[in-house]
């Protein structure tokens, strides 16, 4: 056991403190120190005497008060009587706002107070702001290289900051040694959890961008560090101290090309920095380099390239190859990380790279380990299938030859995988120009047809999207319809995203009365009306419930279910403003709108649509429906007359079938109740009386539901269907 125990006291009142002393914690010990992390209010001021190593991590509340939980102590410190502390080395971390004006102050009184009874201050006092975690890290790693080189008897030894102490020989000649080293333990036999915990995890991502992208993808790659166990920190390269980096351990570099091969604009004075004699070497970084680019131009992601040759020249580890990007860098980007982020986790505390546990934390991480285990002390089991044989049809398009057909595989794969999975293995190991949406397995926008089944593939098992029979399973893959197919499964949503904005979406809210929180006064809403209007807009994809709806693809000027629901769910909601509900009423009702839908039945059958959106489509069909008296050729309207089309196509409104049949049809027809249905119809439907003069001229054309007198053409989708829909009952 290390006989370099270190105090760590926090000072806390939101749990920012507390936080940075468990961070500090798990380092020290690959300082050699013995941590021992106390709130102030776990600790007499006494008790300070014995201490030869102390770190204060102190926040300020108020204005420039102590802590709740160190209010008492600091009382106490101040009272006749407290302690000397002359073999005591300290340093202080304080925490505050510059919005306040005591910035820090119950960190700087500690400060001041050690040093008054006669502390060393190992390192000058830092006082960060609100965004404290960068500089807190950096003083939390120099300050324990400076403890560590506090001997036993409470000496500072400089030429010893940072080193790793050899263990001093026993009297007996042996080496004093650790329990894990004289058990013969190995610090990996620990396990991958406590190897991806332990001690300092941080990952530094730097990003060089002009337009955004790389700063976007960087934040990405920060949340997916989560899962390594890695403590992903975004850094602007503008203003970024380079030289900081020679303390760092991991560093992935995200860059895009500017022009002619140039730096972007918040990358440049880094760069030159980073070529100038005062750059730093970078002997203990482990680094891996993400480029974008345009293939189009002629210096391909000669930013990125640059960096990774000048961090490879000034001494740093490339642990991957670099990824060069052109401007459709998700996917690419997406299978770099998968092999990018394992490697710099396999990076532990002290810099060392562990090249054989990059499997075991691939296999932790997708979850296809051993399990793990249960808090009653049972092991979750990984789920797992036996190998199907695969038939996996794929719908190929290459716009360069403008040619489609499609592509068949037979290979045998477990079957719990996800059809995601199956297209990455396609796609590495068969063909490398198949072309698809990759991401995260909710993401919307991978959605494709499997089978005539919308789904979205990385939460779609392979043995759940058909019937297996005898071992094996066929797949047709296709890319959504109702979309402009870019390659392969890639479609284009941007027909979509265009529909979505001209029905002007966004919310105009009504003045209603509130309520007054803590938080500020909110407006308030009932459960059961919050639920019925959340029910609405929940559907995984909007991709796939536009393609659900069968009149889409031929029905160019439709909105779709997608924009449909959504602007029912807003019309619904009673915080939309009267203005506000009159506008989608236009909208709906509009020959563009639910009116244009053929049949619901479409949408309601698709396993990725819930029932409470298919629901929410027809209350708004019956809506628009009876708003204008059901008035105007609807679906059920043709459907009427469907049997007097003529072979020019054109729809005789003035009879119905029986009257085209003939004089005994026509009387069949007075008795069957059908015409006084139609010319009574406005008394159910609040539909007009007359329809035009034409009802007073020549009735019962133009009365009630009765239609006008002269043709007109059939050229809607809906109407087309329903007059198939009643010719032959194939369609």
């Amino acid at each position: 056991m290390s006989d370099k125990p270190l105090l760590i006291l926090f000072g806390s009142q939101s749990g920012n403190a507390e936080d940075l002393s468990a961070k500090a914690a798990k380092l020290a010990s690959t300082f050699g120190l013995s941590p021992t992390v106390k709130g102030m209010e776990e600790i007499k001021i006494a008790e300070l005497s014995e201490a030869k190593r102390v770190l204060i991590f102190c926040s300020t509340w108020g204005e420039g008060e102590q802590p709740d939980n160190a209010e008492d102590l600091w009382i106490a410190a101040n009272e006749d009587g407290a302690p000397k502390l002359d073999s005591c080395h300290f340093a202080v971390c304080a925490l505050g706002d510059t919005s306040y004006e005591f910035f820090c102050e119950s960190g700087k009184e500690w400060d001041e107070w050690f040093e008054k009874q006669g502390g060393s201050r190992i390192l000058d006092r830092i006082d960060c702001d609100v965004e404290y975690d960068e500089p807190a890290a950096e003083f939390t790693s120099e300050v324990l290289a400076r403890f560590s080189a506090v001997s036993s008897e409470g000496v500072f030894e400089p030429d010893k900051v940072g080193q790793v102490i050899e263990p001093e020989e026993t009297p007996d000649g042996e080496k004093d040694t650790a329990p894990d080293e004289a058990a013969g333990v190995s610090p990996m036999e620990g396990g991958i959890e406590q190897f991806l915990s332990s001690g300092d995890r941080t990952l530094d991502i730097l990003f060089g961008s002009q337009s955004g992208n790389s700063e976007g993808l960087a934040s990405k790659m920060a949340k997916m560090s989560k899962e390594y166990g890695l403590e992903g920190i975004v850094h602007d390269m503008d203003g970024f101290d380079f030289n900081s980096l020679a303390n760092k351990k991991r560093v992935i570099i995200i860059c895009s090309t500017w022009g002619e091969g140039e730096q972007p604009d918040n990358a440049e004075d880094l760069w030159k920095f980073a070529n100038s004699d005062a750059a730093s070497k970078l002997d203990s970084v482990h680094f891996a380099v993400c480029a974008l680019g345009d293939t189009s131009y002629e210096f391909f992601c000669e930013s990125g390239k640059e960096w990774d040759g000048l961090f490879e020249k000034l001494g740093a580890t490339r642990l991957v190859d670099r990824v060069d990007c052109d401007v459709d860098y998700d996917s690419p980007a997406a299978e770099w990380a998968l092999e990018a982020l394992p490697a710099l986790a396999a990076v532990d505390s002290t810099g060392l790279f562990h090249e054989e546990m990059l499997d075991s934390i691939k296999q932790y991480v997708d979850g296809s380990g051993g399990g793990a285990d249960g808090e009653d002390g049972f092991a979750i089991p990984s789920i797992s299938a036996e190998s199907i044989q695969v038939e996996a049809s794929v719908f190929r398009y290459d716009p360069v030859n403008a040619s489609t057909g499609s592509d068949t595989w037979l290979c045998s794969i477990p079957g719990h995988l996800s059809v995601i999975e199956l297209l990455r293995e396609l796609k590495s190991t068969q063909d490398g120009t198949l072309t698809f949406r990759d991401g995260q397995s909710d993401d919307p926008n991978t959605a494709i047809s499997v089978n005539g089944r919308l789904v979205l593939p990385g939460l779609t098992r392979i043995d759940k999207v058909a019937p297996i029979r005898e071992g094996s399973i066929s797949l047709m893959i296709e890319p959504l319809p109702a979309f402009d197919v870019i390659r392969d499964l890639a479609i284009d949503p941007w027909s979509l995203e265009r529909k979505r904005e001209s029905s002007e979406p966004w919310m105009v809210a009504a003045t209603r009365e509130g309520i007054r929180t803590p938080q500020g006064d909110i407006g308030s809403m009932d459960p059961v009306s919050a639920s019925r209007i959340h029910s609405i807009f929940d559907f995984q994809s909007q991709n796939i419930l536009h393609s659900s709806s069968d009149c889409v693809p031929h029905a160019n000027g439709y909105l779709g279910p997608a924009v449909i629901a959504r602007l029912w769910g807003r019309r619904e909601d009673p915080r939309s403003s009267s203005k506000k509900k009159d506008s989608i009423d236009i909208f709906l009702s509009s020959s563009n709108g639910i009116k244009a839908e053929t049949d619901l039945s479409s949408i309601k059958r698709q396993p990725s649509v819930p029932n409470a959106v298919s629901d929410a489509l027809l209350e708004a069909k019956n809506s628009v429906l009876t708003q204008d008296g059901f008035n105007g050729k609807h679906g059920k309207h043709v459907w009427w007359y469907a049997w007097t089309v003529k072979s020019s196509g054109r729809v005789n409104d003035t009879v119905i079938y029986r009257q085209a049949l003939g004089p005994f049809a026509l009387l069949g027809n007075l008795f069957s109740g059908v015409t006084a249905r139609m010319v009574l119809g406005f008394t159910r439907t609040g539909g007009n009386m007359f329809n035009g003069m034409l009802g007073m001229v020549a009735p019962p054309a133009g009365i009630g539901k009765m239609p006008k007198q002269f043709n007109s053409s059939v050229n809607k989708h809906h109407e087309v269907v329903a007059i198939f829909n009643e010719m032959d009952g194939r369609f």
